[in-house]
């Protein structure tokens, strides 16, 4: 059994800082070539693998426009991750069609058109593949204010298992990581908010928020032939949020 991914080709959406930035460190340290692709410059992420012994590149890759993204997406990719996501706060009874738009097509078309590239590539070279979409507690709860945000992660965990469904058989595992409160830069204000921040801590069973590297792990695990038997999964990695 292998925990290891030697050779292998990934790109990581959205890699230029917090969670994505630790997706890519893992993989790089497993073995990976990690593209690190970003809307802005993924340096400092290429820079973080490099040091910790692995290989990587970056790439620009702006996913407001799905299309255009998945036109630039290399043909020989062994793993592909989305990360990437955005997120637009208002009451729902606000909340405009702009708003709605621009987070669907970030958090879910371009999640969709990528896989499609990434399955149409490793198809016709006759190539196995991974992929790990990065869901949310959103998938599974409505939350507040943030109606398109949820939409798009219950829908990025429906696109994970509908293509588990039509490419395991063709060496596509296809699987989903919903993290819970990680302790990254879109979640300062709530930890320096000290009774928000005592609400949530007293709702995680681990009774502590997450790191990046906690996911990274989850990531990682899953694109290795460790987990070559699982696909369709919604891997939750949220301190025991959920079961509370």
């Amino acid at each position: 059994m292998s925990f290891r991914i030697d050779g292998a080709q990934a790109l990581v959406t959205g890699a230029n800082t917090g969670i994505g930035q630790a997706i890519a460190v893992g993989l790089a340290q497993a073995g990976a070539h990690v593209i690190c692709a970003g809307r802005r410059s993924c340096a400092d992420t290429v820079a973080a693998c490099q040091s910790a012994g692995g290989s990587a590149s970056e790439m620009v890759l702006d996913l407001a426009d799905p299309a255009a993204a998945a036109e630039k997406l290399p043909e020989d990719l062994d793993i592909l991750v989305n990360n990437a996501g955005i997120i637009r706060r208002a009451d729902s009874v606000e909340f405009s069609e702009a708003d709605w738009d621009d987070v669907m097509d970030t958090n879910l078309k371009a999640v969709f058109m990528l896989c499609q590239r990434f399955a149409r590539n490793a198809q016709a070279a006759g190539r196995a593949g991974r992929i790990v979409n990065i869901a949310s507690l959103l998938s599974f709860q409505g939350g507040i204010r943030v109606p398109s945000y949820t939409a798009s992660k219950h829908g990025v965990a429906g696109l994970t298992k509908i293509f588990a469904n039509e490419w395991a058989a063709k060496g596509i595992m296809v699987n989903a990581v919903a993290p819970g409160y990680i302790a990254t830069n879109n979640t300062e204000a709530l930890r320096n908010d000290p009774d928000r921040n005592q609400a949530i801590l007293d709702r995680i069973p681990a009774g502590r928020w997450g790191a990046p590297e906690d996911i990274a792990g989850a990531v990682t695990f899953l694109c290795t032939p460790a987990a070559k038997y699982i696909t369709g999964a919604v891997l939750n990695v949220d301190g025991g949020w959920l079961a509370r």
